[in-house]
């Protein structure tokens, strides 16, 4: 990881930490950030019962304030419970920004000091992993609206900057800059690597791409 990177990470703030929301309203941001990401999403409420992705961010949100105060057992407790009802495993440790919207879910790892910003979107089989054994910062940190493809894997402390997207099945152990666009086993970024083309670029992101933002005019 470069240094560059490891300087900023410290104050990177994420809005977890942020007390600007009460409950319901988060509870409400995150049903609304579902509609809005996929198409499928009827309504409100096939979203609050239908939606293991949205479990899976709402039980962490319980366990990350317990493990904050030092509830450190109930917190894993909780975490390995949602784990079994959602096939998406959280730490309770990771920091999680506003409006993560987990899609399809199943199979979802994501390590202990793992930071995700916000708006970002991560598919079924996405891994953020570690590559150390020790006690110190081992996972990745993902900026403002990332978009993780299915069954990418990216890991160790290393960080990714905003707006990036990560191809499906792709495994990154580099840093990456904002913007960019990563592929292949080992991750490459194609804006740096003579496919300037927007449109080579574009289909690297994942499909299932998110819907227009029209959740306010349905029921």
């Amino acid at each position: 990881m470069s240094r560059r990177g490891r300087d900023r990470l410290p104050r990177r703030r994420i809005s977890s930490e942020t007390p600007d929301l009460g409950v319901l309203a988060r509870l409400r941001e995150d049903v609304r950030t579902a509609r809005r990401r996929d198409p499928a999403a009827r309504s409100a409420i096939e979203v609050v019962l239908g939606y293991p992705g949205v479990h899976a961010v709402w039980a962490h949100r319980v366990a990350h304030a317990w493990w904050r105060r030092g509830l450190r057992l109930p917190a894993r407790l909780l975490s390995q419970a949602a784990r079994v009802a959602t096939g998406v495993e959280i730490h309770p440790g990771a920091t999680i920004g506003r409006r993560l919207f987990i899609d399809h879910g199943m199979g979802v790892v994501i390590g202990e000091t793992a930071r995700i910003g916000d708006d970002c979107l991560l598919y079924h089989g996405v891994t953020l992993g570690g590559k150390s054994g020790r006690r110190e910062r081992r996972h990745p940190a993902l900026g403002d609206r990332v978009v993780v493809g299915a069954g990418a894997v990216v890991l160790g402390p290393i960080v990714l900057g905003s707006d990036v997207s990560v191809g499906a099945n792709a495994v990154v152990v580099r840093d990456a800059p904002d913007k960019a666009v990563l592929v292949g086993i080992p991750a490459r970024n194609l804006r740096v690597h003579g496919h300037a083309d927007d449109a080579l670029a574009d289909s690297a992101i994942p499909a299932d791409p998110a819907a227009p933002d029209d959740s306010a005019d349905r029921p």
